[in-house]
Parts: C-alpha cells; sequence; structure tokens
C-alpha cells in the first residue's frame, strides 16, 4: 500500500496551527529552525490542552494582515498537496486577526479569496469554517456565526468553538441556536480535555451534525452508540490526542476501538505545524500499530465525505475520486 498516493479527506484543520517553516521564514525574515521549533510546535508530550493551545499565539501575530493571511493561507494547499489530499476543510477564528485594523469581514474575505486561489492552483477542493472560542463572549459568538451566514455562498460553510474545552458553553448556545435556525452546518470541539460529559453536553446543547476529536466517547459506550444511531461524525486527530495527554502514545489510542465499533469517523491532523505531523504520517502510524489498511483508509474518508460540509456535487465528485483510486 503506497500511503502517499491514497485520495485525503481532512475535515478538522487549523489554519493558524499550520505554518510551515517556510511561510514562517518569508512572513518574518531570520527565524531559525530553532526559534521555528520552539515558538510554532507544540511539546510531544503537554501538561494540558490550554499548553497545546498557547503554541497558536505566536502563528496568529504573523497572521493580522491581507498578505500575511494570504500566504499562510496558499502554503497550506501546498501542504495539502504533498499529502494527495484532495478535499478539507479550513477552520480559524476571524476575531483573532484584528490587531493590524483589518475588520473580521475583511479577514474572512481575505482568507475566502486565498482558498479560491488555492484550489485553482494545487487542484486540492477546500471550504472554510469559522470557529468562536470558549473563553468569547456571547455577542463575539453571534457575530462569528452571522460572518458564516453573511459569506453563504463563498467558501465558507460552517461554524465551529474551539479553545478550552473547560470553560463553561453558556456564552454560546445563542450563536449556536441561530445556526441551527438558519440551516448552517455544525461541529464543535468536545471529548478531547474532558471526558463523555463534554460530548453530552455539546449534543443537548449546540446539536451539530460533528464534534471535534470527540474521543473520549469511548469511556462511555452508550455514548458511543448515541453517536452512531444519531449518525454525529468525530474528526479524529491521533497525534494531537497524544500530545495533549489523553494517550501516552498513538498506540495506545482508542480509533481503532471507535472503527470497529461502526461509528463514523474521519483522521485529521487537527495542526500540521503544531502537532508536527503531516496526514500521510498519521496514515502510516495508524498502518503501523493498528494494521489499517487501504479498505480502512477508504471506509474513513467515505464517512468523511458524507459528513463534509460540502454541496452534493461537490461530494459526487470527492466520491468518483476515492473509487477510481
Amino acid at each position: 500500500m503506497n500511503i502517499p498516493n491514497l485520495p485525503k479527506i481532512e475535515l478538522h484543520l487549523h489554519l493558524d496551527c499550520s505554518l510551515s517553516y517556510e511561510v514562517v521564514k518569508k512572513l518574518r525574515p531570520g527565524t531559525t529552525r530553532e526559534e521555528y521549533e520552539r515558538d510554532f510546535i507544540a511539546p510531544e508530550n503537554c501538561a494540558s490542552l490550554e499548553e497545546y493551545l498557547k503554541c497558536a499565539q505566536e502563528p496568529i501575530s504573523i497572521m493580522q494582515t491581507k498578505e500575511q493571511l494570504e500566504a499562510v493561507t496558499l502554503d497550506l494547499f501546498e501542504q495539502l498537496k504533498t499529502d494527495n489530499v484532495i478535499y478539507a476543510e479550513i477552520r480559524f477564528a476571524p476575531l483573532q486577526h484584528l490587531n493590524e485594523g483589518l475588520s473580521a469581514e475583511e479577514v474572512v474575505k481575505i482568507v475566502d479569496k486565498a482558498t479560491s486561489k488555492g484550489i485553482e492552483k494545487t487542484g486540492v477542493e477546500a471550504r472554510i469554517i469559522l470557529c468562536t472560542l470558549r473563553h468569547f463572549s456571547e455577542e463575539e459568538s453571534m457575530e462569528t456565526v452571522k460572518l458564516v451566514e453573511h459569506f453563504k455562498g463563498t467558501n465558507v460553510v460552517g461554524f465551529d468553538i474551539a479553545a478550552d474545552e473547560t470553560l463553561p458553553i453558556d456564552n454560546h448556545i445563542k450563536a449556536f441556536e441561530y445556526a441551527r435556525e438558519h440551516g448552517i452546518h455544525c461541529t464543535a470541539h468536545g471529548g478531547e480535555a474532558r471526558g463523555p460529559e463534554s460530548v453530552r453536553e455539546i449534543m443537548g446543547n449546540f446539536h451539530p451534525s460533528r464534534i471535534g476529536h470527540g474521543v473520549r466517547s469511548i469511556e462511555d459506550l452508550k455514548l458511543l452508540d448515541d453517536l452512531k444511531e444519531k449518525n454525529i461524525h468525530l474528526e479524529v486527530c491521533p497525534s494531537s490526542n497524544v500530545q495533549t495527554g489523553i494517550y501516552d502514545s498513538v498506540a495506545q489510542h482508542r480509533i481503532n476501538e471507535i472503527y470497529e465499533n461502526g461509528n463514523s469517523l474521519s483522521v485529521n491532523t487537527d495542526g500540521r505545524a503544531i502537532s508536527n505531523v503531516s496526514l500521510n504520517e498519521e496514515y502510516q502510524k495508524l498502518n503501523r500499530h493498528f494494521d489499517w489498511q487501504k479498505e480502512h483508509f477508504r471506509q474513513v474518508n467515505k464517512f468523511a465525505i458524507e459528513a463534509a460540509f460540502c454541496d452534493e456535487k461537490t461530494k459526487d465528485l470527492l466520491r468518483k475520486k476515492l473509487t477510481d483510486h
């Protein structure tokens, strides 16, 4: 099995956590490899999710202008192409990119245009998910979800909540209600820093069709079956889960058990720089530790296509690419 040649779908991918050394050098000339590894890559074993998330601060500081946002987006497309990704959903929080005077609307417009350019240049199909963050106010969450609505018909297709999962959800219930009322696709981070109760809380209050991570659902088999019954897709990021301390190694990850239970799931990098991993490498780890073969990867990519936030015409093209290989 030639893993680099396999067509791949990536649904859980943070723009601000995926800056290559090449693009950082371009945006901050003089950056050494050592500085890059210190500031842009999280430790292999973080003390907590919070420590892992701190590594996103440095990249965000150089994603504040039109030129920077465009460069980072186009750089990510080159990384996706190298991994033979045929479709990706790229997520970011637009309200984190206003320090140099851009408006949130301008930020989204820049990334949307750069995404169209990346699609044309590389042939990698992609869409955008806008994130609110757990520590944001109700107003900030509402502003973010309304941006998704405002950009309907562009590459922007969904709404997410990210950041410190241990913080309360109260500020965000209204935004997810708004998303539901306006037919906006939703995913939500959960079941990572906290256990199954986090996933139940999200399902009960946000009603997303996907969960970012969600791996700790396996600690409650009834919950895992509920997710399967409701066809709620899990965006699994094996290496990231090891870094944030859920598992000691990928070999101990429970993705294979979730797969064997018949749950809809995909394999993702989370942040290519912060986790220092490519999608090819994620696949290689699953092949090595769980003997995943071509049919396993094809199945999770089929699940990913069904769960994707793009239109049916795009899904049909992706299905064809997957089966033609």
